[in-house]
C-alpha cells in the first residue's frame, strides 16, 4: 500500500483558483481558499508554490476543463501549462482529472449543508469547494471507492497513477 502523502487540489478559473488540501492520511480533501487572479494576467504560482510548500504538499491533482464533449480546448493548455509549471517548480508529480460539472456539485453540496443562499453566492467559497470535489474524487478513486467518482483521470497526466 502506498504510504499517505498530502496532495492539493487546484480548480483553475479565469478570475480565482480554488485550493483544496488533503488530510496528512490522504483520505480527506477539504477546501483552503482561493487564490485571485486578474483577467489575462499571468497565474498566480508563487501563491499557490507557498501555499503547496507550508502545508508539505507531495503530489497536485489538477482539474482540467474538457468541454461537454470530453474534449481539450484551448484553456485546457493553458490549465495543463500552469499545472505543470508549478510541478515542476515544486518538484512533485501532478495528475490532471476531468472537472466538469464540480462547480455545479459544490453549489448543490454547499446548499445540503445548510450554507444560506447569500454564501453560497460567494464565488469564491463555490471555487474553493469545487478544488475540494475534484481532490476527493481523486482521493475516492486512489482508495478504491467508486461510488464518488465522476469521471476517469484525464488523459496525458504526468506522475504516477494512483
Amino acid at each position: 500500500m502506498e504510504a499517505a502523502v498530502r496532495i492539493m487540489g487546484i480548480d483553475f478559473g479565469e478570475r480565482r483558483i480554488g485550493v483544496a488540501v488533503s488530510d496528512p492520511t490522504g483520505v480527506l480533501a477539504s477546501p483552503h481558499g482561493t487564490v485571485s487572479r486578474r483577467a489575462g494576467k499571468r497565474w498566480p504560482l508563487p501563491a499557490l508554490e507557498r501555499i503547496a510548500r507550508d502545508r508539505e504538499v507531495e503530489r497536485l491533482i489538477v482539474g482540467l476543463p474538457l468541454d461537454a464533449g470530453g474534449a481539450e480546448n484551448e484553456w485546457c493548455a493553458r490549465v495543463r501549462d500552469a499545472g505543470d509549471e508549478l510541478a515542476r517548480r515544486l518538484d512533485i508529480p501532478v495528475d490532471y482529472v476531468d472537472e466538469r460539472m464540480t462547480s455545479v456539485r459544490a453549489t448543490r453540496s454547499l446548499r445540503e449543508a445548510g450554507i444560506s443562499r447569500a454564501r453560497r453566492r460567494d464565488k469564491a467559497l463555490i471555487d474553493a469547494a469545487a478544488a475540494a470535489i475534484i481532490l476527493q474524487t481523486y482521493l475516492d478513486r486512489r482508495s478504491g471507492e467508486s461510488g464518488t467518482a465522476f469521471g476517469e483521470p484525464a488523459s496525458g497526466h504526468t506522475g504516477d497513477s494512483p
